[in-house]
């Protein structure tokens, strides 16, 4: 039953209850009045009017009751259970009604759309993309899966090949800059954490759509619980493939994931096993001079998550991530140039024991994981050679961490250490402190501060990779950082805006570099240092509180400022001194007529630096270079959805204008790109 609550200023509606120290009533402070029948007689008030009023009434209650879960949905922007509003960070969350809405076709899709994340695609539909939070590179962000840490060691260009569909997603959390304390060593500039749906209030969902450039895909989803739903399992399967938009961009994509969850009093157990393959032509991925390439991908994935206790509580996981890759330089050709083979493995197991105390919210425990790798290229020399595996690596790093949060009234401190030790470099253990703190002014008001520190290890490409155009530098350190955070929000059911500005100062940062156009290969190397001074804003605006005729009509806005200042000497850099300087992003989402509605997305973007654009080879068949600016671009997407009760009708058009633009030099992105599908859900379980 909803209900509803009252106090001075506004109303608040809240679906359930939660006895803990973060939920809703303990966390306002105040003696709060429950009103079943008041609230039972406001939303059936004036039912003799017209049913558009009542439609727009029920679709103001809805957004009003969505925007209060989100503020009480518990993050990961520390150790500790703390909800949106408690945080001291900067976290952007991607919610379940945004993933449905949005006109995006994979997980990178949706993050494009964010200003503060810069997105580089090398082909349609979440091939193989880059991802980077605040300026920094697609090695220095972490990303999860439910909490589990499936950054891969080999390469951040794979750390996306993930095993799930979007219909698989519940949310997503980004969490911008240096995160060590939370993620680990290799959160350097952030994180991302995709969590899945859980006790999902669907049975069964089907989707199939099709498109230009040969596109078609199809994505199930089956759900079974005992009656008690003490017992929820999920099984979710999907595959898409594309002919490509240009010669050797075509794909073929396939997921499939298995989830258990289990629940019995205060414990918790949860079970996820997953698989992704991919194969797909990479025109130019790696180097313009051979726009044949090709790559073949896999990977399998477990975790076993638990939850045991109240005031004590103890979270153990463990997680284990295997990845395969065969990478052609010419597709189809192993007789001219060998084919690079690659398998990385990651085992991880964590403890993170909490208690909640009268002083607050008490978090310790560790991490212990392990990276290896077997490959043709990446590694030093095996004794034996395994098959087609001559090389190999292998590396544990071992953390602990300490963390208190202190909370009261709408005020927030929290002071954390992470004790980082790897077993690949002979230094002492290294610490990094962690300082945050937030406080609620009033009900409309939040400031927040923070000061972090971070460090990454150099990815097994980093160290050893060797090909005609690259050279890997096996003694590359760690990179480390140290960053500032200041930000204000102010929310109420109009407007919410919030401004966050940030200061990172890094030292020992990984690049690939070259001093001229025209050097034979990009080296991998340690600069000496590169700082980031930046601000970030973002808007969100109701406009059914003004204008009830515009029912759930939201728009959003953001804008990104980032300038870096760098020792570097001129060098020519493939990643690091290659950023997003300005970005502006605009979403807007409407309703039109009977549930239809219609998502606009519009992203304008500047990057500075440049890339070796190829001009083409000369005499000796040596590939020739000219050092060439990004120029800036603005594209805009739009996605119709069509609600038929269990049916959705959907019409996705990304790119309307047809512009021509580079997320990564020599790469041209896709057109004008139209899809269309149509996806079923019911509330029918196997019980």
């Amino acid at each position: 039953m909803k209900q509803t609550v009252f106090h001075s200023k506004r109303a608040h509606r809240f679906k359930r209850f939660a006895r803990k120290s973060y939920a809703a009533f303990n966390s306002m402070h105040k003696v709060v009045n429950i009103g079943v029948v008041a609230g039972f007689v406001l939303t059936f008030a004036h039912a003799t009017q017209s049913s558009a009023q009542a439609q727009t009434a029920a679709a103001r209650d809805t957004i009003a009751e969505q925007e209060r879960e989100l503020d009480e949905l518990l993050v990961t922007s520390s150790k500790a259970e703390l909800t949106l509003n408690q945080t001291a960070k900067l976290v952007t969350v991607i919610t379940r009604e945004e993933i449905e809405r949005q006109p995006a076709g994979s997980i990178p899709d949706l993050l494009k759309n964010r200003v503060g994340v810069d997105v580089r695609q090398r082909g349609g539909n979440g091939v193989q993309t880059d991802i980077s939070l605040r300026g920094g590179t697609f090695d220095q962000i972490a990303i999860l899966l439910n909490g589990a840490n499936l950054t891969n060691p080999h390469t951040g260009h794979y750390s996306f090949d993930l095993p799930v569909n979007l219909s698989d997603i519940d949310h997503i959390e980004i969490i911008q800059g240096p995160t060590s304390l939370l993620y680990g060593a290799g959160a350097f500039s952030g994180g991302i954490n995709i969590v899945t749906k859980k006790n999902s209030e669907t049975g069964a969902y089907l989707k199939a759509e099709g498109g230009m450039h040969e596109l078609w895909g199809v994505e199930g989803r089956a759900v079974a619980r005992n009656a008690s739903t003490t017992q929820h399992h999920s099984l979710s399967a999907g595959y898409h493939s594309s002919g490509g938009y240009i010669a050797d961009s075509d794909y073929k994509i396939l997921n499939a994931l298995w989830q258990s969850n289990f629940r019995v009093d205060n414990s918790k157990l949860d079970i996820q096993l997953g698989l992704n393959n991919k194969a797909y032509g990479a025109n130019t991925f790696y180097s313009a001079a051979y726009p044949d390439q090709f790559d073949e991908t896999q990977s399998i994935f477990a975790a076993i998550r638990g939850e045991s206790g109240t005031k004590l509580k103890f979270i153990p996981q463990i997680y284990w991530n295997r990845h395969y890759d065969t990478f052609q330089l010419i597709r189809g050709d192993e007789t001219k140039v060998p084919y690079n083979h690659h398998q990385s493995d990651v085992l991880g197991i964590n403890l993170n024991t909490q208690y909640k105390w009268i002083g607050g919210i008490t978090n310790f425990g560790g991490e212990l994981r392990n990276e290896g790798i077997f490959s043709s290229n990446l590694g030093v020399p095996m004794k034996k050679p395994v098959g087609k595996y001559k090389k190999s690596d292998n590396r544990t790093n071992i953390s602990y961490f300490l963390e208190h949060n202190y909370l009261y009234q709408g005020f927030t401190l929290g002071l954390g250490v992470l004790a980082n030790y790897n077993t690949a470099y002979a230094n002492d253990m290294d610490f990094y402190p962690n300082i945050h703190a937030a406080w609620r002014i009033s009900t409309d008001w939040k400031i927040f501060a923070s000061w972090n520190n971070a460090t990454r290890l150099p990815t097994f490409t980093d160290l050893y990779y060797v090909a005609p155009e690259q050279q890997g530098q096996p003694d590359l350190q760690p990179e480390k950082s140290e960053s500032v955070e200041l930000g204000l929000k102010y929310d109420n059911r109009f407007l919410s805006i919030s401004f966050t500005g940030f200061d990172e100062q890094g030292k020992n940062l990984i690049d690939w570099i070259k001093e001229t156009p025209n050097d034979a290969q990009w080296k991998a190397t340690n600069l000496t240092s590169v700082d980031k001074t930046g601000f970030e804003i973002n808007a969100a605006i109701s406009f059914q509180e003004i204008l009830p005729q515009l029912s759930t009509t939201r728009l959003n806005l953001g804008y990104m400022f980032l300038h870096q200042t760098r020792d570097a000497n001129n060098l020519i850099s493939n990643y690091v001194l290659d950023y997003l300087r300005h970005k502006f992003t605009a979403g807007i989402y409407q309703p039109i007529y009977k549930g239809l509605t219609a998502d606009w997305q519009f992203r304008w973007q500047q990057r500075d630096g440049g890339y070796n654009k190829f001009i083409g080879r000369d005499e000796k068949n040596t590939p020739i270079y000219q050092e060439e600016a990004y120029p800036a671009f603005a594209l805009l997407d739009l996605k119709l959805n069509w609600k038929l009760n269990d049916f959705t009708v959907y019409l996705t058009a990304n790119n309307l204008f047809n512009v021509s633009y580079y997320d990564r030099g020599n790469i041209p992105q896709p057109g004008f790109w139209l899809l269309g599908g149509i996806s079923y859900t019911s509330s029918f379980f196997i019980k």
